[in-house]
């Protein structure tokens, strides 16, 4: 958001008031605007050069307010002060006029055929008889800076020219010339320049270096004249001295040059609407000619009024008030936009005036009388519709994916998702043409070229980016390629895919392997043919010959893993052979990552690869409680789903915080769906009945909150001594009976607590490496077997040897996953640090 600074007192000056900081403060919010800082002239030069530079500042206040960035007419106090009064009520929106010359013709400016190549386009006005002060001249010099910043998008898009008209005359000609045939004196300078000398002269200054690329690569550079010669500028970069505005300045030639014709045209209507009010009949522009080469004649500005209608229903609906039409047409005026009734049924007409042209749809329109109304004015409701967040399949997939392989010892990296054209093709012995790559079209650097269509680049860069790591290095990346796919309304998609790769001193093609079938083992997916896995040979230029298979999942390919080719292991700058394996994980899911979830799919169901039919799932669902009485009340009563409502306030189960049986249970006694009277037990109602596929796989529940049905009264068991004429009514169950149920319930509860708790345990193979040959290994594995910690159990170990003489120590060990983790051993290991230099994970398993 643009921020604009103005002075105080100036302000409230032209306000007519004055304000406590706290109160403009509030007057801003309820405009659109926000009070960013307050501070001064001096304490910013303090704050960015130090206190020695700012000791001659001025201590006058500022206000910065940021302005949202297409409000082009609060760019200036001018705008800012004009859109308060109207919303203030104590100004109407002035109306703007287009006025021609009191005499003889208006100001033309003649475009030639040789701008088309750098900038086609140029319109043009004249502010007659202004008045400037130096607080006027200055906010008149900063609206252009503003502007060129924003709209003009730092002058490439429209550049700004104001010139004296009485030291030049007409008519203008906009051209373009060779730098060597270009030569006037620019702003601010004694002498003339040829275009060619003023590149050089500013490509050391702070503030028009910037500018220069605009056009110094062009053969040739545009310029205005007038009629006698004179330059009047040379945009995108300076104008020139002879025709500069100065405080005495009476008439205004305003030009603007552009590549984008409709934001010069609103440019030129922002500078003439907001300076007007100067001028000496208010808020009136005098009309320019602009003659375009092919002979077309435009007038600007154009200083189009519009009007559009819209219903008072649309703005309350979409705002959330309840307003009549007349006070809808009320608000919209406050913000510039004179709205009246048709008196068709609640039809508004709304006309849009040349300074707002950020009004492009109704919506904006909307967005106007919320803010008039006031936002802080809105009544707070609840939504009526209650949805219930669950995590994309894709996503939670991948994340247990990327868990699994970190445990089976291999380093996950993320890489760009831009590349050069070399890393996708010619260094994996490809063509571009068959990549099927996304390619950017202005690319800042080669780095930065294509979308990547593979994650193997990425992850052999970073390799050679580690060479210096220890051996083995075994790094994996689940992230998403970009593919050209035309049946995609952007033409391209993207693909979630998983890539591990395996770097040593031998190629290690068994240990790529034997992920590849652990990754499957995870996703549940037999090796076998048809409704499994295999591999079978192939061809692919970026493995070596003969080694190189492709991954088939139910019939269809999804990867290919192999050796690298040694060409391709060069031109990565790798000196060791390499393993790689890639597949696509979406098939996995059962549908596309791209299609829309219309109902909730369980992440269990993610790892099977046939979703049951919905009569199987409804099938296998246990039966519905047959009682209603449950802690809270009778859930079949008003009562009971109140007492539900409101413990479910501020909780989102019944207990604990994930959906557990106890949630089921409570659901199931509840008969019919809630009314929307009790919406916090209607938002969890909506959540657990998304969990009716994989109920059964919910945790137990910890506390009983539904009671058992009372079994009924045998007729034939009952006597007339049973019956108890004095009993009261809401006698419930006699003491006995009372005794009877909390004693079972007592053997129960102790009975389950004999029962012994699965412990959770895991085997794990550890690489212990000495720091060279002349480590006593038998003194490392005394030192290794020392470490004694409750839930371990050291196994097996074996002296293998690494190369140059030296040997590793491995060593198989089993540990309860609760008490001891991988980090904790290597830790403890590592602190031997006389024997031991590194401690890896050789493999992991659950037992």
């Amino acid at each position: 958001m643009p921020t604009v600074g103005v002075k105080r007192d100036f302000l409230f000056k032209a306000l007519g008031r004055t304000y406590t900081d706290e109160e403009f403060d509030e007057l801003c919010f309820e405009f659109g605007l926000e009070l960013d800082e307050i501070t001064s002239e001096k304490e910013i030069i303090s704050r960015e050069q130090g206190d020695s530079k700012a000791s001659g500042a001025s201590d006058v206040i500022l206000y910065k307010i940021d302005v949202p960035a297409n409000r082009y007419d609060l760019l200036c106090l001018e705008g800012l002060v004009r859109g308060l009064q109207v919303f203030k009520n104590k100004l109407e929106p002035p109306r703007y006029r287009r006025l021609s010359p009191d005499s003889g013709g208006p100001q033309r400016l003649i475009i030639t055929k040789e701008t088309a190549a750098v900038r086609p386009h140029a319109v043009a006005a004249v502010l007659r008889n202004i008045t400037f002060t130096q607080e006027r001249y200055d906010s008149f010099i900063e609206l252009q800076e503003k502007l060129h910043q924003n709209i003009c998008r730092k002058r490439s898009l429209v550049a700004i020219g104001t010139h004296d008209l009485d030291t030049i005359s007409g008519p203008f000609t906009y051209t373009a010339k060779a730098p060597g045939d270009i030569c006037f004196r620019p702003l601010n300078q004694t002498k003339e320049y040829t275009a060619t000398q003023l590149m050089s002269l500013y490509r050391t200054d702070s503030h028009l270096r910037h500018y220069l690329p605009i056009i110094e690569d062009k053969p040739l550079y545009p310029l205005i004249q007038d009629s006698n010669g004179t330059v009047l500028s040379m945009p995108p970069i300076i104008n020139g001295d002879h025709s500069r505005i100065r405080l005495q300045t009476k008439n205004i030639f305003i030009e603007c040059t552009a590549t984008d014709l409709t934001k010069a045209k609103i440019v030129l209507d922002i500078i003439v609407t907001t300076f007007s009010e100067y001028c000496a009949q208010p808020f009136t522009v005098e009309q320019a000619e602009v003659l375009y080469p092919d002979g077309k004649t435009c007038i600007y500005p154009e200083l189009a009024y519009r009007k559009e209608k819209l219903s008072a229903e649309f703005i309350n609906k979409k705002v959330g008030i309840s307003e009549s039409t007349e006070r809808i047409a009320q608000l919209l005026t406050r913000m510039c936009l004179l709205s009246q009734p048709t008196g068709v049924r609640d039809e508004i007409e709304v006309e849009i005036p040349p300074t707002r042209p950020d009004v492009i749809h109704a919506c904006d329109i909307m967005e106007d009388a919320a803010i008039a109304y006031g936002f802080n004015n809105i009544t707070r409701t609840t939504p009526p519709t209650y949805t219930v967040a669950n995590q994309f399949p894709l996503n939670k997939l991948t994340e247990l994916l990327r868990q699994d392989m970190a445990a089976a010892g291999f380093t996950e990296a993320l890489n760009f998702a831009l590349c050069s054209q070399e890393d996708i093709a010619d260094k994996l012995g490809k063509k571009i043409s068959q990549t099927r790559a996304i390619h950017i079209s202005n690319p800042k650097t080669a780095e930065f070229q294509v979308a990547r269509t593979t994650l193997l680049p990425g992850l052999l860069k970073t390799i050679g980016a580690n060479r210096k790591m220890p051996l083995p290095l075994q790094l994996f990346e689940i992230s998403d390629v970009v593919l050209k796919d035309e049946s995609k309304d952007v033409g391209a998609r993207n693909c979630r895919r998983f890539c591990a790769i395996y770097y040593n001193k031998t190629p290690g093609f068994e240990v790529i392997h034997g992920l590849l079938d652990r990754t499957m083992q995870l996703l549940e997916v037999k090796a076998a043919r048809g409704e499994g896995y295999h591999i079978q040979a192939a061809d692919d230029s970026t493995f070596f010959p003969g080694r190189c298979a492709e991954i088939f999942v139910r019939g269809k390919s999804v990867g290919r893993l192999g050796v690298l080719h040694p060409d391709v292991i060069n031109l990565f700058e790798l000196t060791m052979p390499c393993s790689a394996l890639e597949m696509d994980i979406e098939p996995f899911l059962g549908h596309t990552a791209e299609t829309l979830l219309t109902h909730d799919v369980p992440m269990q169901e993610t790892f099977k690869h046939q979703f049951p039919a919905h009569s199987q799932s409804q099938a296998a669902l246990p039966s519905r409680t047959p009682t209603t009485k449950t802690l809270f009340g009778d859930m079949s009563s008003q009562a009971g789903l109140k007492a539900l409502d409101d413990f479910l306030a501020d909780r989102s189960y019944i207990e604990g915080f994930t959906a557990t049986q106890a949630d089921a249970a409570v659901f199931d006694a509840i008969p019919s769906p809630p009314s929307q009277a009790f919406c916090h037990l209607r938002r969890w109602y909506s959540h657990i009945k998304s969990f009716q596929t994989e109920r059964v796989r919910l945790p137990s529940a910890k506390s009983q909150f539904v009671l058992p049905p009372t079994p009924p009264a045998s007729p034939n068991n009952t006597s007339e001594d049973d019956i108890d004429l004095f009993a009261s009514d809401d006698e419930g169950e006699s003491t006995e009976a009372a005794r009877i149920r909390e004693q079972r319930l007592a053997e129960y509860v102790a009975k389950k607590s004999k029962k012994p708790a699965l412990v959770a345990k895991s085997s794990i193979l550890l690489d212990v490496k000495p720091w060279d040959d002349e480590t006593d290994m038998a003194k490392l594995e005394e030192c290794v077997r020392s470490v004694a910690m409750e839930g371990l159990l050291w196994g097996q170990s074996k002296l293998v040897p690494v190369g140059y003489g030296i040997k590793k120590l491995q060593i198989g060990c089993v540990v309860e996953d609760d008490k001891v983790g991988t980090d904790l051993l290597e830790e403890a290991i590592t602190a031997f640090e006389e024997y031991v230099q590194s401690v890896d994970v050789a493999a992991f398993n659950k037992i």
